[in-house]
C-alpha cells in the first residue's frame, strides 16, 4: 500500500455558503489506469489527477472536495485486509463534521464486495458511494470522469442521506446490497437483483476481517465435493456455495456440504444464475431443502460474493449469518 499524502482540497470560487466537502477515497481499479509500454493495464494516476478532471465543474458550487489516496490497487487482487483499509479510511473520514458525503474510487472486479462491507458497518446517514471506471484514464472516450462527477453529486445530494452505502455507475445509482456488475466491459457495469429498497439491517460495530477464511465454492454437474474438503482443510471457517438453479447441488457435493453442516461449518446458498432468488425448495441430498434442514442459508437475492463478504463479517463479530443476509 502506497503511503498517504497529505489531503488536498479544491476549494470552489464561491466557497462562502459550502455546506462541507465531499472526502475522495482512492484505492485504483481502471479508473487509475495507464497503458503501460506492453499495453498492459496498470493503476498509475493519482487521487489529485482523477479529482482535477471534474474539479473545474464544481467551480462555483457550494461543494469542496479533499482526497485521501488509500493505495492504487488492481480490485481483484483485493484482500481482506485491504477491505479493513478501506473501512477505517470511511469511518475515519466520517469523523470530520465537515465531510457530507464520501467516494471511493474502486476497480470494478471486486467493487460489489467492498461495497456491502462498508455498508453492514455503516452507523451514519451521510453516503458512502463506490464508482470506477470500465475505460482506464488514458483511453480518449474514458468513462471514468463522467461516473466520478455523478457519484460527487450524488455524495452531496441530501436525499441520499440515510440509504447506506451506493454503487453510482453508468448513470445508475444503486443501493450496495444486492449489487453485482453483470457485464465485463458495458459501461452499464452494474445491476441488481434487490428490492428496490433493500432493507438493511442494524449497522455493525467496526471488526476487522483479515483474519477470517471464508471459501466459495463451485457448483456444476457432478461436482465431486473435493473442493469441499480441500476448503476445509485449508482453514475455511465458512462456505459459500455458488449453486445451480435457486440453490441446489449434485448428491455428492450434497453430501460433502452436508458433512460440513454437522461440524458446525456455516454454510451459505447461493447460485451462479444471474438473477432471482434462492429457495431451497429441491429435496435429494443436494437439494435446497435438504441442505437447509441441516443448517445451510439460503443467500435470497445476494450473490456468492456479497455473500461471502457477510458470512466473514458475521464471523468476525459473532452474529448469526442469517441476521445479515
Amino acid at each position: 500500500m502506497s503511503e498517504q499524502p497529505a489531503p488536498h482540497t479544491h476549494t470552489p470560487a464561491d466557497s462562502s455558503n459550502a455546506p462541507g466537502k465531499v472526502a475522495v477515497i482512492t484505492t485504483g481499479g481502471t479508473i487509475a489506469c495507464t497503458s503501460d509500454a506492453n499495453g498492459h493495464l496498470v493503476p498509475t494516476v493519482s487521487g489529485q489527477e482523477l479529482l482535477g478532471t471534474i474539479a473545474s465543474r464544481f467551480d462555483g458550487s457550494a461543494i469542496s472536495f479533499e482526497v485521501h489516496e488509500l493505495n492504487r490497487l488492481d480490485s481483484s487482487s483485493i484482500t481482506f485486509a485491504d477491505i479493513d483499509d478501506i473501512n477505517a479510511a470511511v469511518h475515519k473520514v466520517l469523523a470530520d463534521p465537515k465531510v457530507v458525503g464520501v467516494v471511493v474510487t474502486h476497480g470494478t472486479d471486486s467493487m460489489e464486495e467492498s461495497a456491502i462491507a462498508i455498508d453492514t458497518f455503516l452507523n451514519d446517514p451521510r453516503p458512502v458511494v463506490f464508482t470506477g471506471a470500465q475505460k482506464p484514464f488514458d483511453h480518449p472516450e474514458s468513462d471514468g470522469p463522467s461516473n466520478l462527477f455523478e457519484a460527487c453529486l450524488i455524495a452531496s445530494d441530501p436525499s441520499a442521506r440515510g440509504i447506506g452505502a451506493l454503487i453510482v455507475f453508468g448513470h445508475a445509482v444503486l443501493p450496495a446490497r444486492g449489487c453485482t456488475k453483470w457485464h465485463t466491459s458495458d459501461e452499464l457495469a452494474f445491476g441488481s437483483n434487490a428490492p428496490e429498497e433493500p432493507e438493511r439491517p442494524t449497522p455493525l460495530p467496526l471488526v476487522s476481517l483479515s483474519d477470517v477464511s471464508v471459501e466459495i465454492i463451485p457448483a456444476y454437474p457432478g461436482a465431486s465435493g473435493a473442493m469441499v474438503q480441500a476448503a476445509l482443510d485449508a482453514g475455511a471457517q465458512g462456505l459459500v456455495v455458488e449453486a445451480m438453479g435457486s440453490g441446489n447441488v449434485g448428491s455428492k457435493m450434497g453430501d460433502a456440504l452436508g458433512k460440513a453442516l454437522d461440524a458446525g461449518v456455516p454454510v451459505i446458498m447461493s447460485t451462479r444464475v444471474a438473477r432471482g432468488e434462492v429457495s431451497g425448495v429441491y429435496g435429494g441430498a443436494g437439494g435446497g431443502a435438504t441442505l437447509a434442514a441441516k443448517g445451510a442459508i439460503g443467500s435470497r437475492y445476494f450473490r456468492a460474493g456479497q455473500a461471502r463478504i457477510l458470512l466473514a463479517i458475521a464471523l468476525a463479530s459473532g452474529r448469526h449469518p442469517a441476521t445479515l443476509i
